[in-house]
């Protein structure tokens, strides 16, 4: 069974519009409001895919209840004193605008008890997925090393995961830059590769992915350009990754991935997958 982590879970609030009117008043249809953050997109679309998932988070407030009850997979929730955060998609014909809160902190003992509650559910891949809360322990993530894990985050809580031998590492072009201060893809991902992940997946927009190995380097993209919602084209990613069973081939992976991802940039909201079919095209690099 796969366990996706939470740390910083939103309920997410989609607004479909023909034109965004900056600086003037505007009206649209109502929300569609969904549970969301990173690892909960990514339990969804396992278990919309027939994957069996169990998910571990926060909640709290209001938004926390909103977020409880759009749950459809195994679940564990653990309380917390403040106010689940919300996250804003004003999505376009051509484009899509995303307003992420911060969220808030959690205390000691709420952090204690989250990874407490990810460690005791924890029978085989583990997924950790989204920013963290503010003052979260970068190093925390270190406690809930083993094989496999996966991490989707950035900064000091990314190379934290890679010093704990994480199977994927999947940061977006920014983010990588940003963790490891160089605009050149390939030098990133090899950064990463030393600080100790297995595999370095780099999502990279219309451009597909990057997957980097000690000995491989493998370049993935759809057969076509898919408009719509691309909130959750990465978490759709992380799904692909953990779903590769043992032994599985990394190019094997990827089309899987990419498949995915422009599936999930097809369906309206983040966490589902539109019920089209997208190829993908493989190359692989010499290393």
């Amino acid at each position: 069974m796969i366990v996706t982590l939470t740390p910083n879970p939103a309920l997410d609030l989609t607004y479909h519009l023909d034109v965004l009117p900056l600086g003037d008043v505007g009206r649209v249809a109502p929300a569609a409001a969904r549970a969301g953050g990173k690892g909960l997109n990514v339990a969804r679309v396992l278990h919309q895919q027939g994957v069996p998932v169990h998910a571990v988070t926060t909640a709290g407030g209001a938004t926390g209840e909103a977020l409880a009850a759009d749950l459809p997979f195994p679940h564990t929730l653990v309380p917390v004193a403040r106010e689940t955060r919300r996250s804003i998609a004003l999505i376009e014909p051509d484009r899509a605008t995303v307003l992420n809160e911060t969220g808030v902190a959690l205390s000691p003992a709420e952090t204690v008890a989250l990874l407490a509650a990810a460690r005791g559910v924890r029978s085989g891949v583990l997924v950790v997925s989204g920013s963290l809360p503010p003052g979260f322990p970068a190093d925390a993530l270190a406690d809930l090393g083993g094989d496999p894990l996966i991490v989707d985050t950035t900064g000091p809580a990314l190379l934290t995961a890679c010093r704990a031998g994480a199977t994927f590492v999947k940061p977006n072009r920014a983010e990588l830059a940003a963790t490891t201060g160089t605009d050149d893809l390939l030098a990133g991902a090899r950064t990463l590769l030393a600080k100790g992940a297995d595999t370095v997946v780099v999502s990279d927009g219309e451009r597909g992915l990057v997957a980097v190995t000690a000995d491989r380097v493998l370049r993935a993209w759809p057969d076509r350009i898919v408009a719509g919602n691309p909130t959750g084209a990465g978490d759709a990613v992380v799904a692909a990754l953990a779903a590769a069973v043992p032994d599985e081939d990394l190019a094997t992976t990827l089309e899987r991935a990419v498949r995915w991802s422009a599936r999930a940039v097809a369906h309206p909201q983040a966490g589902e997958l539109a019920d089209i079919e997208v190829a993908a095209v493989i190359e692989e690099e010499p290393c």
